[in-house]
């Protein structure tokens, strides 16, 4: 016979989705025998999902992947990444919009009024129960039109819960610049290093540290440099050993890769011993 209190907490798993500490609370009371285990297994495998009709909001992503769902702005209308952020929001959860423009965000505002907005990286967050900052990750740029790309990856990572560095307007047109800052980056357990033009500052610093490099390619640069594939290119084609490389202006793919692999170096040790 199940017990109302393991009833409630199957009930609240499948309404909110399961993060980490509910599924300890349920794993708890199976094992107390307040909870059958035949129940706990059909909800468990059952990914449970808010269906807004234009949109299923997957509420077990935290558990899978560390981070809940985020919101892709770009083309969804105000009123859509609105709806969504509402749904994610009222489960308390942390809540991430990337590629938001004005009108995004000016709706953001109307729903979750604590939401903090970063304008030019086209992001938006609330976070009701921040993570401890551990670990230490170093974002990069060649110049400063790369900022609002490498402000996307910084304000994911942090997000994760990585401690951040920027490290910005450090490109190979005035290397110099980079030579004070080189043993700090050698600290860093993961890099995410940021460049338009020809892309070149990554494998650079790829041949500096011995830690990992996700290289970010972006859309800065004249003509030949064909919104960005130039660098992306370049990156691809990196002499320097262990980088790697995102799409181009994938700030928040690069800040989520840093993130994981810091997590995982807090957890057995600094990255390269």
């Amino acid at each position: 016979m199940v017990e109302p209190r393991g009833e409630k907490i199957l009930h609240c798993a499948t309404l909110r989705g399961v993060n980490s500490e509910e599924l300890r609370e349920l794993l708890r009371a199976v094992a107390a025998g307040e909870q059958g285990v035949d129940a706990a297994m059909r909800q468990l495998e059952t990914a449970p999902f808010a269906d807004l009709g234009f949109a299923r909001v997957d509420h077990h992503r935290a558990m899978r992947d560390g981070l809940p769902e985020v919101v892709l702005a770009e083309g969804k209308t105000p009123g859509q990444v609105a709806a969504i952020a509402t749904d994610i929001a009222s489960r308390g959860g942390l809540l991430l919009v990337t590629r938001a423009d004005a009108a995004h965000m000016a709706a953001l505002r109307e729903v979750v009024p604590a939401v903090e907005v970063h304008e030019d990286a086209r992001v938006a967050w609330h976070d009701p129960s921040p993570r401890p900052r551990v670990g230490d990750v170093a974002v990069v740029t060649a110049g400063t039109s790369d900022i609002p790309v490498a402000e996307e990856a910084a304000i994911t990572a942090s997000l994760m819960g990585a401690t951040v560095r920027r490290f910005y307007d450090v490109g190979v047109a005035g290397i110099h610049r980079l030579a004070g800052d080189v043993e700090a980056l050698r600290e860093a357990n993961a890099l995410v290093v940021v460049a338009g033009m020809e892309g070149a500052l990554p494998s650079v610093v790829g041949g500096l540290v011995q830690n990992p490099v996700i290289a970010v390619p972006t859309s800065v640069g004249y003509g030949a440099s064909f919104g960005g594939v130039a660098a992306l290119l370049g990156m691809l084609n990196s002499c320097a050993t262990g980088v790697s490389v995102v799409n181009i202006d994938n700030g928040f793919g690069a800040g989520y890769l840093a993130a994981t692999i810091n997590r995982l170096a807090v957890a057995g040790g600094p990255a390269g011993e």
